[in-house]
């Protein structure tokens, strides 16, 4: 193994790492933003969620796909 070769494996290596936790950020990013819909979404009245067309057991759903 020559140095260009051991310089090119060791950057993809780095580069998956970064990637890797990078993914993991935006995860637990997708996470948050998920709960904070579903506690926003829970708060409401059930009038509220059915002028929404959303009735209790929709509302992890819901969360879930952003609505």
């Amino acid at each position: 193994m020559n140095t260009t070769t051991l310089t090119h494996t060791s950057s993809d290596f780095f580069s998956r790492i970064v990637e890797g936790v990078t993914s993991f950020f935006e995860a637990i990013g997708e996470g948050r933003r998920i709960a904070q819909r579903y506690e926003a979404l829970a708060r409401l009245s059930d009038a509220a969620l059915a002028k929404r067309g959303l009735t209790r057991q929709d509302i992890a759903q819901a969360a879930v796909n952003g609505r």
